[in-house]
């Protein structure tokens, strides 16, 4: 989450201009339909809980839960590492979830793994409230050398270079979340993050 930076219509119309097209709305469409199918085989006799990670998950989620057809339940949770910078370590609560964990099966879905700090943190944050089991769902895996050793997510619909991405959930300086398609800026841009 990088927000804060004030950018203009004019500049965001730029950076859209020069971006790279990773997956467009048909392999969005066909990632979700992909991750709805292994979700329901996985977690649909247990009634489980769905922990959306704010905020980038907001739109690959809302697109989810269409497609998971069985009984659910719905809670979020934000943290982040970040804290209006590019960079950070430290895990910074900004809301646990409010229904309890204990006991029971907990699925929780992002919009990107990275390098998986705050994901780890979240991980281990349900499995200490008792959580009977954890797994994991993201809209776009992007692996790399800084990732946490052995973090990977259970359910995966897309692959990402080691790019600056965004679209769909994902954000470009706290914008764009809302871009149909994943995206990569042109490289000028990402010096600029």
């Amino acid at each position: 989450m990088t927000q804060g930076v004030e950018l203009s219509a004019e500049e965001l119309a730029g950076v859209m201009s020069r971006a790279e097209c990773l997956h467009d709305a048909d392999a969005i469409e066909a990632a979700l339909d992909r991750l709805g199918l292994a979700i329901t085989a996985s977690l649909s006799e247990h009634r489980p809980l769905v922990l959306g990670v704010m905020t980038g998950a907001i739109v690959p989620l809302g697109r989810l839960l269409t497609r998971l057809t069985f009984p659910l339940e719905l809670d979020y949770i934000h943290a982040t590492r970040y804290h209006k910078s590019t960079t950070g370590r430290e895990l910074v609560w900004l809301a646990r979830p409010q229904t309890p964990l204990r006991g029971r099966h907990v699925l929780i879905v992002d919009d990107i793994l990275d390098e998986g700090h705050t994901f780890r943190g979240l991980l281990e944050a349900c499995r200490e409230e008792g959580a009977a089991s954890v797994q994991t769902a993201v809209l776009a895996d992007k692996p790399n050398a800084g990732r946490v050793p052995g973090l990977e997510a259970d359910f995966v619909g897309l692959t990402v270079p080691e790019r600056y991405v965004f679209g769909v959930g994902m954000d470009y300086k706290g914008y764009l979340r809302n871009v149909e398609g994943i995206y990569a800026a042109h490289r000028d841009d990402e010096d600029e993050s």
